[in-house]
C-alpha cells in the first residue's frame, strides 16, 4: 500500500474511531441536547425579543435559560404533590368502581345482555387499573431518579443557551458540512425550518392549549383528579387525529351519569372550543409553504414515542420529514428544484 493511500486510510479509522467514541460519551445525554436545541428553536423569537432589547446575545440567553427554569420548577414544585395524591385516589377509586353500571346507563340497549355488560365492565376495569399502575410506577421511577433528572436539566439548559446564543455560528458550520450545491442547501435549509415550526408549532404547541383549554374546564366545573385529566389531554392533545376528546368525552359521559347538567354542558362547550381552536391557531403557528400529511405525523408520533420515549412524539416526525425533504431533493430533476408530494409539500 502507497503511503498517500495508507495515510488516508488511517485517518479515516482515526475518524472513524473518534466519532463512535463520542458518541458513547453522549449517548446518555443525547436525548437532552436534542431536547435542548428544540427548546432553542421554539424560544429564538424570545430570545431576540431580549436581544433587541440588550443589545447582548450572552445576556439575552441568560435570561431566556432563568425564565425556562421558572416555567419549570415552579408548576413541578407546585403540582407534583397533588399528581401523586391524584394518581393514588384514581387508582383506588378505579378499582372500587362498577363499570358494568355505568355502561348500563350510557348504552342500556347495547347492553341488555348482563353478561355483555359484567365482561366489558371487567375489560374496562383492568384497563384503568394498568394505567393507575404504570402512572404510579412512572411517578415513583421520577422522585427515585430526581439526581439525575436534574443532571439532564443542566444539560439541557446549556445545550439551550449554546444553541441560542452562537445559532449563527452553528448553522453556517452544519453548512459547511452539507454535500449539496448551495440552491439546494438554501432550500433544504428553509424547507427543515419550517417543517419544524409546522410540528413544533402547528402540532405540539397547538395540541398543549388544546390540553390546558380542557384542564380549565375541568378546574372550573370541579371535575376530580382534574390535574391527572389534564396532564392526559395534553399528551393525547399534542397527538394528531386522536385529540384531546378522547378525554373530555369520558369525562362528559361520566357527569351525565351522575346527573351533573351544568357541568356537563360546561365540559362540552369547553371540549368543543379546545377541538377547533387548532383552525384558528394552526394557520398562525404554521408556513402555508411546508406541511407535512397528518398520518405521516401520527406514525411518526408514535414510532418516536416507543423508540425515544415522550421527546419521540417530536423527534419521530421530524425525522420523518428531514427524510422526506431529502428523498425529495434526488426525487427532482438534477437536484436543481424542490418538488411537492403528496407527503410533504415545500416549496
Amino acid at each position: 500500500m502507497e503511503i498517500p493511500h495508507f495515510r488516508k486510510f488511517l485517518t479515516i479509522i482515526i475518524i472513524a474511531g473518534l466519532i463512535a467514541l463520542s458518541f458513547l460519551v453522549l449517548k446518555p445525554i443525547l436525548m437532552s441536547i436534542i431536547f435542548g436545541f428544540i427548546l432553542a428553536f421554539i424560544l429564538s423569537p424570545l430570545y431576540n425579543f431580549f436581544v433587541r432589547l440588550t443589545k447582548h446575545p450572552t445576556s439575552s440567553a441568560t435570561i431566556v435559560c432563568v425564565l425556562l427554569i421558572a416555567v419549570i420548577l415552579v408548576p413541578i414544585y407546585l403540582l407534583t404533590p397533588l399528581m401523586i395524591n391524584q394518581t393514588i385516589k384514581f387508582y383506588l377509586s378505579a378499582q372500587n368502581t362498577d363499570y358494568s353500571n355505568i355502561l348500563e346507563s350510557i348504552f342500556p340497549s347495547l347492553t341488555a345482555s348482563g353478561d355483555f355488560s359484567v365482561d366489558f365492565g371487567s375489560a374496562i376495569q383492568s384497563f384503568v387499573i394498568k394505567g393507575g399502575n404504570y402512572l404510579l410506577d412512572s411517578l415513583s421511577k421520577i422522585v427515585l431518579n430526581f439526581p439525575v433528572i436534574l443532571l439532564h436539566l443542566v444539560v439541557i439548559l446549556f445545550a439551550l443557551f449554546f444553541a441560542l446564543r452562537d445559532k449563527d455560528a452553528l448553522i453556517e458550520y452544519i453548512k459547511s458540512l452539507s454535500p449539496f450545491s448551495k440552491e439546494i442547501e438554501s432550500k433544504l435549509f428553509k424547507s427543515s425550518k419550517e417543517i419544524t415550526a409546522s410540528v413544533l408549532y402547528g402540532q405540539v404547541i397547538v395540541g398543549i392549549m388544546q390540553g390546558i383549554i380542557i384542564g380549565i374546564a375541568f378546574f372550573i366545573f370541579g371535575v376530580p383528579n382534574a390535574i391527572l385529566l389534564t396532564a392526559l389531554a395534553v399528551v393525547l392533545g399534542v397527538l394528531p387525529i386522536i385529540g384531546p376528546m378522547f378525554v373530555w368525552v369520558p369525562v362528559l359521559a361520566y357527569l351525565l351519569v351522575e346527573g351533573n347538567v351544568v357541568s356537563s354542558v360546561g365540559i362540552f362547550i369547553f371540549g368543543i372550543l379546545a377541538s377547533n381552536i387548532d383552525n384558528i391557531l394552526r394557520p398562525v403557528f404554521v408556513s402555508r409553504f411546508t406541511r407535512m400529511h397528518s398520518s405521516i405525523v401520527l406514525i411518526g408520533m408514535i414510532g418516536g414515542l416507543f423508540l425515544f420515549g415522550i421527546l419521540g412524539l417530536i423527534l419521530g416526525p421530524l425525522i420523518l420529514a428531514y427524510l422526506l425533504i431529502i428523498l425529495e431533493v434526488y426525487r427532482s430533476k438534477n437536484n436543481k428544484t424542490l418538488q411537492s408530494s403528496p407527503l410533504i409539500k415545500v416549496d
